[in-house]
């Protein structure tokens, strides 16, 4: 049985930008399908109304600002610095790290489009388990230890701590430090702001 897949759109004129966006959340959502529109037009040619979330530039916002006013809380502003409009807004100056905390508040704020599908919900063969060892491990990786540091806090041998990661890198498919965090706040391992 499939899940549905959100969507999501961006709708930014800058390539660079959208691209950026893009790799983050595709980092983020492995599941989601993230297209990425230059222009509003491209947008409305589509079929717009399929998309969970609308990551649009404050340039497109403002000039068709009625339709995403429409679809909030689910449209989200990319801004340069922070404004003070009446839907969510990403600041998109702000640093990688920073970026993926503020996304992954966003998600907190009820954008439920968001999240992965419950592991309850994910058929056995997909998600293999952490074991409550590994979890240990991951929480302690998340809050920026190194192997060194996480074997003394757990009263482990180094070889053990580097299987362990191997082992959580494997089942969970996620190689990077911010790809794992946001795994562990997605599953309520860890909570947003200890990140």
């Amino acid at each position: 049985m499939h899940h549905p897949i959100s969507e999501i759109a961006i709708i930014e004129q800058n390539t660079l930008a959208a691209l950026g966006l893009r790799t983050i959340l595709e980092e983020m959502l492995p599941e989601a399908v993230i297209r990425v529109f230059s222009s509003f037009n491209q947008l409305v040619d589509d079929t717009p109304d399929m998309y969970a979330h609308y990551f649009v530039s404050s340039q497109i916002y403002f000039e068709h600002t009625p339709f995403f006013l429409e679809r909030r809380p689910k449209s989200i502003v990319l801004s340069v610095g922070d404004l003070s409009l009446p839907v969510p807004t990403l600041n998109v100056c702000r640093p990688q790290d920073q970026l993926v905390q503020d996304v992954l508040q966003l998600r907190e704020r009820g954008h439920h489009g968001m999240s992965r599908p419950h592991p309850s919900h994910v058929p056995a063969e997909e998600t293999q388990e952490l074991s409550p060892r590994e979890i240990e491990v991951l929480i302690l990786i998340t809050k920026g230890l190194i192997n060194k540091e996480i074997a003394e806090k757990l009263n482990i041998s180094l070889t053990t701590v580097i299987s362990h990661r191997k082992n959580i890198t494997e089942k969970l498919g996620i190689k990077s430090v911010s790809g794992l965090a946001i795994y562990a706040v997605m599953h309520g391992y860890i909570e947003a702001d200890r990140v």
